[in-house]
């Protein structure tokens, strides 16, 4: 038998930060595949003021053009009345959940000793506290279910740190480690937690990042150069995360899956590479020996004196 084209339908999903961009992108697949869909997106700036409805409603309304079932929502993630709304909004709508995609989010830029710190915060709840309240607001509903898929959008500033991108490492890093927590609490009652870690993607972060760069001089445009390189569509994310909300990935929870143009892959982020061996009964000397044995990985940090 040929494979069901609409292997989602009459599944509910609930994609925040969809108004542009990766969500967008994501909206626009699941609702391909047959679900419904809240389009979620405060429609704010990168920095989060001048919040607009209009992208919201327009994916909301692309979708409809395209014979499925949509409905645009501009609560905030980061407040938890208006992210407990959001999933509200879809069950008095649709009836139902049963997918939930975590992508909003803000961005900041500035090294971290000038970094302002209301707007870390602000940074960090719209990525950590938005994704927690997200997951918090929909997991009772999907547990009396027995059944559901949660995918976060991550990043490499969460692990491994992107210069100028404190707040926003932060938030990510923090996604990282809800993700695992999510997967093991929810999984016993049948909801598998899952992150998706994109490799540069053509989004307004991004195309805001390597125009930041260009302006930085010659390292800068060397960064900027090989990020326009590495770039792939967000339709290339989407499709990573409406697999994951596929049955046939049923398998995998509390996985953290890694893409970039032309390659897919399971990312381990506690993975040790090198390491000593020793008795038990560590020194400050003995753990000074074996550390200094060590090749630092480096992650392109660059010290004073380099």
């Amino acid at each position: 038998m040929p494979p069901n084209p609409l292997p989602l339908e009459g599944r509910v999903a609930i994609v925040t930060g969809a108004g542009r961009g990766i969500g967008r992108a994501t909206a626009l697949a699941l609702a391909t595949r047959g679900a419904k869909v809240l389009v979620n997106d405060l429609g704010a700036s990168l920095e989060g003021d001048r919040p607009d409805s209009t992208p919201a409603a327009l994916v909301a309304r692309e979708i409809e053009k395209a014979g499925g079932e949509a409905r645009a929502n501009g609560d905030s993630v980061a407040d938890w009345p208006s992210a407990r709304h959001i999933v509200e909004s879809a069950l008095d709508h649709f009836g139902r959940l049963d997918l939930l995609v975590n992508n909003a989010g803000l961005s900041s830029s500035a090294p971290i000793h000038e970094q302002d710190p209301d707007h870390f915060d602000l940074v960090v709840r719209s990525h950590l506290h938005g994704t927690f309240h997200c997951i918090r607001a929909a997991a009772p509903h999907l547990i009396e279910r027995g059944a559901g898929a949660i995918v976060n959008v991550v990043s490499r500033a969460g692990l491994l740190g992107v210069p100028g991108q404190a707040a926003y490492g932060a938030g990510k890093g923090g996604v990282f480690a809800l993700t695992n927590v999510a997967a093991r609490d929810l999984g016993p009652h049948g909801i598998r937690v899952n992150a998706v870690n994109p490799a540069a993607t053509e989004t307004r972060m991004v195309t805001t990042a390597i125009d930041r760069f260009r302006a930085e001089g010659e390292a800068g445009a060397k960064m900027a150069a090989g990020l326009e390189a590495a770039l792939q569509p967000p339709e290339n994310i989407a499709a990573l995360i409406a697999a994951l909300c596929h049955d046939e990935a049923a398998r995998f929870n509390g996985e953290i899956f890694y893409l970039e143009k032309g390659r897919v892959g399971l990312f381990d982020p506690l993975a040790v590479t090198q390491e000593r061996t020793g008795d038990g009964a560590w020194t400050i000397d003995g753990l000074l020996e074996a550390i200094t044995r060590f090749t630092p990985h480096g992650q392109g940090v660059i010290y004073a004196d380099e």
